[in-house]
């Protein structure tokens, strides 16, 4: 039988008797997962606890009690200590990017983590040109579309090699071609991958879904059988 000390590798989550508290409001209770499949979708209703439990894996939040691992480093030390293992991409891209060009953006991951301004930008430029963006360096952020945006945001936090990315809802405001191109793009990547979304068809290719319901475990499996049951459990809650 593995033990909890085996469970702490370095490609693995663990979150071992983990509760949260939020303005006095306990909104995880003594969740306790070990999350290693390369695509893991996470679901529930509004207020279940999806997005507390993602901040912890980066330390934006920190448990109230238990211990949280990713790739055998506890996120307690902070974002800065986290940024190399853990890549967030969230819902609305304008609340993540904060420079003027699409090389600005792309280049300030690597100068966080410590390259010259040359270095940091030739990095940029050779990721844009590995998918044909490089014409996308001197753009203004502002002036590109909502999927491209989003492209950028993802681009941001991959140039920085995070082998864990988290995404919390990024596609709800993509139109459906857009959308089906960036689900088609994070298969490929070799990063774990977990993703928060209602659109519950969005995982229906994962590895494993998590249910969260009331900061609580409710069900974790295979796709097929947790989607399910929360459509069930949804279509009930509706008939009442």
């Amino acid at each position: 039988m593995q033990s909890r000390e085996d469970d702490r590798s370095e490609h693995s989550v663990l979150l071992d008797q983990v509760s949260l508290a939020r303005d006095g409001v306990e909104v995880l209770h003594t969740v306790s997962l070990t999350l290693t499949e390369p695509r893991i979708g996470l679901i529930g209703d509004n207020g279940s606890g999806k997005s507390s439990l993602i901040r912890l894996l980066n330390g934006l939040l920190q448990p109230s009690q238990g211990d949280v691992y990713v790739n055998g480093i506890k996120p307690t030390d902070g974002p800065e200590v986290m940024a190399s293992e853990v890549g967030f991409i969230f819902q609305n891209p304008d609340h993540q990017l904060i420079f003027p060009t699409v090389l600005e953006e792309l280049s300030f991951g690597l100068r966080n983590q410590g390259a010259t301004k040359k270095a940091a930008e030739q990095g940029a430029l050779a990721l844009l040109a590995e998918h044909d963006r490089e014409h996308w360096a001197e753009r203004a952020v502002h002036s590109l579309s909502e999927g491209q945006k989003q492209l950028v945001c993802i681009l941001a936090v991959l140039i920085m090699k995070p082998r864990l990315m988290v995404l919390d809802e990024p596609f709800s405001a993509l139109d459906l071609p857009t959308r089906l191109h960036l689900m088609d793009w994070l298969h490929s990547l070799p990063q774990q991958v977990l993703m928060i979304s209602h659109d519950l068809d969005t995982l229906a290719d994962f590895d494993r879904v998590v249910w969260l319901d009331q900061g609580r475990v409710r069900g974790d499996g295979v796709p097929r059988d947790i989607l399910a049951a929360y459509r069930e459990a949804s279509q009930a809650r509706v008939a009442l």
